[in-house]
């Protein structure tokens, strides 16, 4: 299954807020699902920046120590993408903007994550999808 890894707290308000727009530099022409990924990496000022942003958007999110990373932590469907404004607030200006509907929590799943669009095997995930 396609796969696109996503910084935490941002991977997190994908699946459990609000967060309806991933913001990319590239284009993407996939419509489906697609399961998220949320990357190892965050620095504290990351985290923090993240943080001030979700809190203008009325979403509170949990400490940077309790969020998974990485894993695969749930699905979403990648329903349109346009490199124009949204009627979003999660939309950032000069991005490509995904469209996101649907999300699904699923029990986490450790994997290594890769830039852009990836495969995870399929047999991995079906096991704790269904």
């Amino acid at each position: 299954m396609k796969a696109l890894s996503v910084r935490q707290p941002w991977a997190w308000a994908i699946i459990h807020s609000t967060k309806n727009i991933e913001n990319r530099d590239w284009t993407i022409n996939y419509r489906g699902d697609i399961l998220v990924h949320a990357g190892k990496t965050c620095t504290k000022r990351e985290y923090y920046q993240a943080q001030e942003f979700c809190h203008n958007m009325g979403v509170s999110i949990p400490e940077l120590i309790s969020l998974r990373r990485g894993q695969v932590i749930g699905i979403v469907t990648i329903v349109d993408c346009k490199f124009s404004q949204v009627a979003s607030g999660w939309g950032m200006p000069g991005q490509y903007h995904w469209k996101l509907e649907n999300p699904r929590e699923i029990t986490p799943i450790p994997y290594v994550g890769r830039l852009a669009i990836f495969e995870v095997p399929d047999d991995l995930v079906m096991e704790v999808a269904a």
